[in-house]
């Protein structure tokens, strides 16, 4: 288990705003010439997009806020359908606009809720808010304007406090009336309520998830605000899920080349490079987080590149190239 430092804490509870900080007070400095991989021309996490256009368009106010993401140029007929939660504060897409980029362009929409007005809002109605959000989101999608959203085609996507909106999300699917997500990422989920902890959403009956749902969690080795023990817990509370059907991953950190590839908290967004926070697009996005979903999502809509998200496969634990030709340290996949 990657355990939480208590003192790292308050910056999970206070949201994002610290990074506008250290954007203004840090200049990063590296002594290596080595450089990190690039994206990979093709497959899961590669540059080989459908669509060079992201077209969005907000909907709603406060914690029921909402903005659709389509693809254009050309603009397809119908589409499947990504939710993406966010961390705790991080209401803006601008933190992931990448990572909505890079799935828009292989032929998604995607759907990202605010689901919380301020950091005072009670993540007990979190999920509601964000199932909300999708609801109303499938009805502006089908009003003629719009590409049609495939609802047999959805997949949920959260990065820490989303992570477990998006679990929470999937087993609230069918007393809700909305789509089973055949396709759950859960990106340094965290922290969820327990007899120790007073804040955070609370899990719900994971068990609810059906057997056919494909599930990846995902740990950073250097996380010290959240660790990992909701990205085990969810593993082990889904349990009509086969254990072919999900993996529990930790992304490996890697100090080799410039600049180091860093799997802390931050990890996932995407704004800049800033000292040791990576905000920046890098192998941790193209042979990390966007690798494994790209593959878990296409296998479950599509039934290809099912290796490259599940099973412990070489092309799931591969991680690219350093420029001098050393492999960066693998994602390891962990028995549980």
């Amino acid at each position: 288990m990657i355990l939480a430092s208590s003192s790292h804490r308050y910056l999970f509870f206070s949201g994002f705003a610290f990074i506008f900080l250290i954007i203004a007070f840090c200049t990063p400095i590296y002594a290596s010439n080595i450089q990190g991989p690039f994206q990979a021309v093709s497959g899961p996490g590669g540059r080989d997009y459908n669509h060079s256009q992201v077209i969005s368009s907000t909907y709603g106010s406060g914690a029921l806020q909402y903005w659709i993401f389509e693809p254009g140029s050309p603009s397809p007929e119908s589409a499947p359908v990504i939710v993406f939660n966010h961390g705790w504060s991080a209401t803006n897409p601008l933190f992931y606009r990448p990572w909505i980029d890079h799935l828009v362009k292989k032929g998604n929409i995607v759907i990202y809720p605010r689901y919380q007005s301020s950091i005072l809002d009670s993540s007990d109605n979190f999920t509601q808010n964000a199932i909300y959000s999708l609801k109303d989101a499938f009805i502006q999608l089908e009003n003629g304007e719009h590409v049609r959203p495939q609802r047999e085609n959805l997949a949920l996507v959260g990065h820490s406090a989303g992570g477990l909106i998006s679990i929470n999300m999937a087993a609230r699917a069918s007393q809700e009336g909305i789509p089973q997500p055949k396709a759950i990422f859960c990106v340094q989920p965290g922290l969820s309520r327990s007899e120790n902890r007073t804040m955070g959403p609370l899990l719900e009956d994971l068990s609810k998830i059906p057997s056919s749902t494909l599930l990846l969690t995902l740990a950073g080795d250097r996380d010290d605000i959240v660790g990992s023990f909701d990205s085990e817990k969810i593993i082990k509370e889904t349990t009509s899920i086969p254990p072919e059907n999900k993996n529990y991953v930790i992304m490996v950190s890697d100090f080799h080349g410039n600049p180091p590839l860093i799997a802390d908290h931050l990890s996932p967004l995407a704004i800049l490079n800033c000292g040791e926070y990576r905000l920046m697009v890098n192998a941790l996005d193209y042979y990390g987080t966007w690798k494994l979903f790209d593959g878990l999502y296409e296998a479950a809509f599509y039934g290809i590149n099912r290796e490259y998200a599940l099973g412990n496969t070489t092309q799931q634990r591969f991680m690219g190239l350093w420029s001098d030709g050393t492999p960066v340290k693998e994602l390891k996949v962990v028995d549980y």
